[in-house]
């Protein structure tokens, strides 16, 4: 850690190591020109403390042990192959072209990923191919192409104003936007409906995955 607080980790290769960024203290810096192989990164830090700089993992787990709320950061790396474990809410994950002109940004990638494991609420995934992807399973639910898929999705009533909210508006996020993923709880309560509502319209689409 240097005199500012700000953990390195840049121009190196990492391999099969456990690295945990968890001193809430610190801001860690992965990359620039960082690659980490098979390795298991530990992060218990929140989304302002933690930064990708065009850094890439591959075949690496992810273990979030606090909520990562709202991280664009992930958009600045490169994953393939990763594995990711715990809560995150409102991240962005892939190749997202309105980011390019920031630093480490144009190397945004995801591919391989397996989220299995991981409980996703209003998460993002840009670009790509996302049939190389695993969503986790219900009580999440992935709607897949939802701008293409948008006016069929729209087509039928909704619970609460999950619809209204959310469903109306599929076509506003970005272009980019090729998979979308909700945790049912909570979109249930933010939206006055249930998880058990939710579920009946959601199984009428192949389009959603769940």
């Amino acid at each position: 850690m240097d005199r500012f607080g700000n953990v390195l980790f840049e121009n190196t290769e990492i391999e099969n190591e456990r690295l945990e960024l968890m001193d809430k203290e610190a801001h860690y810096f992965l990359g620039p020109n960082l690659t980490v192989k098979n390795c298991t990164l530990v992060l218990k830090v929140s989304a302002p403390r933690l930064f990708f700089d065009g850094a890439r993992f591959i075949n690496c787990t992810f273990e979030v042990k606090q909520e990562l709320k709202n991280h664009q950061q992930w958009l600045a790396a490169s994953l393939k192959g990763c594995r990711f474990k715990g809560r995150l809410s409102g991240c962005d994950f892939g190749h997202w072209p309105e980011y390019m002109s920031l630093p480490g940004f144009q190397h945004g990638s995801i591919e391989d990923c397996d989220f299995t494991e991981a409980r996703l609420a209003g998460c993002r995934f840009h670009g790509g191919d996302i049939n190389t992807l695993r969503f986790p399973k219900w009580p999440c639910f992935t709607f897949l192409d939802p701008i293409g898929r948008a006016p069929e999705l729209r087509s039928v009533k909704w619970p609460g104003s999950f619809g209204e909210v959310v469903v109306d508006n599929l076509h506003t996020h970005p272009p980019s936007t090729q998979a979308l993923t909700y945790y049912a709880p909570s979109a249930a309560e933010r939206f006055e409906t249930t998880p058990e509502e939710l579920r009946a319209v959601i199984e009428k689409f192949d389009c959603i995955a769940y």
